[in-house]
């Protein structure tokens, strides 16, 4: 599987400006998707924030396996991680008791505290601000790169906010990150073939959520692989082109659009053994990586003591 890279300018610029406001900012409020933490966990931003105080929140934790949630908050405890949280965007009262979390964090502060909210595209970041703010301030909506630029809230005398864009980093070397991000919507859809994100998803939800898809899907053995399921999905949902073949490109659409929802079910994507796993074979491709780049640049020194 090759790497994702969508890294587009404003996101640049946006990683930027946050470096420029950091001595401006009290403390961070970091969203991850409750259904991918860890690929949702920007290291960009943790190389950003370093030691600043920080709360962490896994929103679209309606959308997420509730058991699964429990042992990534357990996991996140238990690995000394910045405080962690989860919640749904019904849960008003739960989001709105961040901000007396933040708030206490600087009990002698005489002056507002500065809180950014940071995370990847597609977060639930607007929806997030406009909780908190108890008014529509931030622009929301189901796609990633929304909001544009850095804009100020005053909640109240005590406590303003800092919106910034949804920002992701340079180049996701686990590829199976990289297909769970477009699949919950991270990644803009131009930046990988629908097909693709759809059939990684489609093996994963064999594996891990059979039962959903078989109550979703009304599918039998015979259609227990991915292709075939993506095309029985495709007969079922009138998803055809002329001749009666499955238009794939639509299908997959469908299916995401499904998982997106939570129309499949309350799905989570990763858990922390199998992230662990994931993180061996990324060290091991960079080993490969490096070897081959030493290589090549010992092959150069040769080539030149030779002429």
């Amino acid at each position: 599987m090759a790497q994702i890279q969508w890294f587009p300018g404003h996101m640049h610029k946006t990683a930027k400006e946050i470096r420029e406001n950091l001595s401006q900012v009290d403390v961070f409020v970091e969203l991850l998707d409750a259904r991918i933490p860890f690929s949702s966990d920007n290291p960009l931003l943790t190389e950003i924030l370093g030691t600043k105080p920080s709360i962490r929140v896994m929103t679209r934790a309606d959308l997420a396996d509730p058991q699964r949630t429990v042992y990534w908050l357990e996991w996140f405890k238990k690995n000394n991680q910045a405080a962690v949280v989860a919640v749904s965007q019904k849960d008003r009262e739960k989001i709105g008791v961040l901000v007396t979390q933040c708030r206490a964090l600087f009990p002698d502060s005489k002056t507002p505290i500065t809180v950014m909210v940071v995370g990847i595209p597609n977060v639930g970041k607007s929806t997030f601000i406009n909780i908190l703010a108890q008014r529509a301030i931030a622009k929301t909506g189901n796609e990633p790169a929304i909001t544009k630029m850095q804009q100020r809230i005053q909640l109240d005398h005590s406590v303003a906010l800092l919106d910034t864009p949804g920002v992701l980093w340079p180049n996701v070397e686990n590829a199976s990150s990289g297909f769970r991000l477009a699949a919950t919507g991270a990644i803009r859809e131009t930046a990988m073939s629908h097909a693709d994100v759809a059939l990684f998803l489609v093996r994963f939800l064999l594996a891990d959520y059979p039962q959903l898809l078989t109550s979703r899907y009304e599918f039998g053995s015979g259609e227990a692989e991915p292709e075939r399921l993506l095309e029985h999905i495709g007969r079922l949902r009138g998803c055809l082109k002329a001749g009666g073949k499955v238009d794939t490109d639509r299908v997959s659409r469908l299916l995401l659009n499904d998982f997106r929802s939570g129309s499949i079910g309350r799905i989570t994507l990763e858990m922390p053994e199998m992230i662990l796993v994931e993180q061996q074979e990324v060290e091991k491709l960079r080993e490969e990586k490096a070897a081959k780049k030493a290589a090549r640049k010992q092959g150069w020194k040769d080539r030149s003591r030779n002429d």
